[in-house]
C-alpha cells in the first residue's frame, strides 16, 4: 500500500519535473526587478539632469538681467521670482530655493566656502529673506551668485534615488548652480 503511494507520488513528481509550464513567468519574476531598477534609475537620472539644466538656465537668464541693471533695488524675492519664472519643471520653487549674492575681492581672490546655503526644510520657521534688498555690486565689481534648490527624488528607494546625497536640512537632494558676473559700467 505504502509502496503504491510512493510509486504514484514518484510518477507525479517526475511528470511535474519534465513539464515546462510556467517557465516564462519564472524568468519574468527573476528579471523584472532588475529591469525596473534600471528603468527607474535612468528616469531619475534624466529628471535630475533636466532639473539641473533648468536651474542653470534660469540663473543665467536672471544674471544677465541683473548684470545689465534691469533690476531696480533687487530683493531676494524678486531675484527668486525671476529665476522661478524661467524654470519649467520646478515644484515649490519659492519655498525650496535660496540664493546668495557675494562680491569677490579681485585683489585677494577670497572665495566663499564651498557649501552653498540651502533651505532647511526641517525647521518650522524659515528666515525672512524675500524682502531683503540685495546689493548687486558696483560698476566693474566681480559678483558670485549661487542658487541652492532642494528636490525630492521621484523614486527614493530604488537605483539612483538611494545613491543621491541627502541634504542634512530636511531631506531631499540639493542642486547648486553658480554663476559669476562683472557689473557693466552704466552710462
Amino acid at each position: 500500500m505504502i509502496a503504491h503511494i510512493f510509486h504514484g507520488l514518484r510518477h507525479k513528481l517526475r511528470s511535474y519535473r519534465k513539464g515546462e509550464d510556467g517557465t516564462a513567468s519564472l524568468e519574468f519574476v527573476f528579471m523584472i526587478p532588475a529591469f525596473m531598477t534600471i528603468f527607474m534609475g535612468s528616469f531619475e537620472s534624466g529628471l535630475l539632469m533636466t532639473r539641473y539644466v533648468m536651474v542653470e538656465r534660469a540663473l543665467d537668464i536672471t544674471v544677465r538681467d541683473l548684470r545689465l541693471g534691469n533690476f531696480v533695488a533687487p530683493t531676494h524675492g524678486t531675484l527668486k521670482a525671476a529665476i522661478c519664472a524661467n524654470t519649467v519643471i520646478y515644484p515649490d520653487c519659492n519655498t525650496s530655493m535660496i540664493l546668495e549674492l557675494i562680491p569677490v575681492d579681485q585683489s585677494a581672490w577670497n572665495l566663499p566656502s564651498s557649501e552653498a546655503p540651502c533651505v532647511n526644510r526641517s525647521a518650522t520657521v524659515q528666515p525672512v529673506t524675500d524682502e531683503t534688498v540685495i546689493d548687486p555690486g558696483q560698476q566693474n565689481e566681480l559678483m558670485l551668485i549661487r542658487v541652492c534648490a532642494i528636490f525630492d527624488p521621484l523614486f527614493p528607494t530604488t537605483g539612483l534615488g538611494l545613491r543621491l546625497n541627502r541634504s542634512q536640512q530636511g531631506g531631499g537632494y540639493a542642486l547648486v548652480a553658480a554663476s559669476a558676473f562683472v557689473n557693466e559700467p552704466q552710462s
